[in-house]
């Protein structure tokens, strides 16, 4: 146990910090480097830590040689999508959770904590099967929907805590003012769990930005595939383009880079108020 007190105490918790962020942070400072070697360098022995010269040619490719501008814009599209509509799914089912008693709402919450365990490889089958009889497969629609079912279960037990803290008092005081139960819930206790809801979107987003297994075998054509496809088409049984890839890994971190720094005042303010009062 490490005395915080103590001046060697201070140093060895220093050093374990700095060394967690080295350890964090160099996978990340590697793929930006490599992004920016010539083709010839990456594979360089002695390794170089810094690019010399500095070259775009990766980005180039990137562009000229694949549809990387479709790819990003599909997965924009789809994770956006799935992440609002899900959101919405979720935050009015854990509405019912927190607000309601009712039959069957024990088995409902276990089913929803269940699905969680589930590794996401095992319902592949059986979902690609279903999919084909929708006649949804290679359709940004039929990944849209599967994302929002991916995402509802987390989102519903997440927002259902932040329910349970909304004093009630505040949405029967709306209801007295002559406001009906769903307005009551949108213009007076939605406001309040800002902080929940934007964390839970940014979960929802996040998950299906970077979702793998779904999108590659669902999505066949170029013009539907999404980020973590077209990732996936780097790698071949012999060969392995790093430039290319390290340059679309760069990209694809830019958006979701983005929204956590747009975001950051209500995610921090919805996972502690979920930490202390869930």
């Amino acid at each position: 146990m490490i005395d915080k007190t103590t001046v060697p105490g201070r140093v060895v918790r220093v050093a374990l910090l700095a060394l967690w962020m080295v350890i964090t942070l160099f996978p990340l400072y590697w793929i930006v480097v490599t992004s920016f070697k010539e083709p010839g360098a990456i594979a360089a022995f002695p390794l170089r830590y810094l690019p010399h010269p500095w070259s775009l040619e990766n980005y180039a490719s990137l562009f000229s040689k694949s549809d990387f501008g479709v790819y990003l814009s599909n997965s924009l599209l789809v994770s956006l999508s799935a992440a609002a509509v899900g959101t919405l799914i979720s935050l009015l089912s854990a509405y019912v959770l927190a607000r309601f008693e009712f039959r069957g709402k024990g088995p409902l919450l276990l089913a929803f904590l269940v699905t969680q365990m589930i590794p996401a490889f095992i319902a592949l089958g059986p979902l690609y099967l279903l999919m084909v009889n929708l006649q949804l497969v290679d359709r940004k629609g039929g990944l849209v929907l599967l994302y929002i079912a991916m995402c509802i279960p987390f989102c519903t037990i997440m927002l259902r805590g932040f329910f349970e803290n909304v004093p009630d008092a505040l949405e029967e005081a709306a209801m007295v003012d002559g406001c009906s139960r769903l307005t009551a819930l949108f213009r007076v206790i939605v406001p309040v769990m800002t902080p929940g809801i934007m964390a839970a979107f940014i979960f929802n987003f996040v998950n299906c930005w970077n979702e793998l297994f779904l999108s590659v075998t669902l999505m066949n054509s170029d013009s539907n595939k999404t980020i973590p496809t077209a990732l996936n088409g780097f790698i071949s049984s012999f060969n392995i383009e790093w430039g290319p890839m390290a340059a679309a890994s760069v990209l694809t971190i830019v958006p979701t880079m983005v929204m956590f720094a747009l975001a950051s005042r209500w995610i921090v303010q919805g996972l502690t108020s979920g930490a202390v009062k869930g």
